[in-house]
């Protein structure tokens, strides 16, 4: 796997492994693009039946991207209730972008908001204000 550049991946307090900065990225600026196999409706339909974990993001109707699969370390990013990123979709493309300035060291999180998970999937942020799932229900 290549990462992005800026990105390195380390174990995280948060869940498994995350993904670090290694460089400050300031406010507003672009930390990455999500990078992996492009999949279908129905292909994300068979992973999530065999996966605990998924690695699935949506691009837009009927395009998804798999992380796990040619990804470059930004499927590692982990959800926060309280995160210093956020997702944005421009022409087909899903960037990471800075909510904050993040420095060097610091794991790199984003609330994922709505997933292929189970609404009741348990966040482990322990954020304050921590909504208990990574879903927005």
């Amino acid at each position: 796997m290549k990462l992005a550049p800026g990105l390195a991946i380390q174990k995280s307090p948060i869940d498994g492994r995350g993904c670090f900065a290694t460089q400050l990225f300031p406010k507003g600026k672009k930390i990455a693009e999500y990078a992996g196999e492009l999949i279908s409706e129905r292909e994300v339909a068979l992973r999530v039946k065999t996966r605990r974990k998924h690695r699935i993001c949506a691009i837009e109707r009927g395009r998804h991207l798999d992380g796990a699969r040619g990804g470059n370390g930004t499927h590692y990013i982990n959800h926060s209730c309280r995160p210093n990123s956020y997702m944005r979709i421009t022409h087909g493309h899903l960037l990471f972008m800075a909510l904050r300035d993040i420095q060097p060291g610091e794991e790199i999180t984003c609330d994922y908001i709505s997933t292929h998970h189970p609404d009741d999937y348990r966040c482990r942020c322990k954020a304050e204000g921590c909504r208990g799932t990574i879903n927005r229900v």
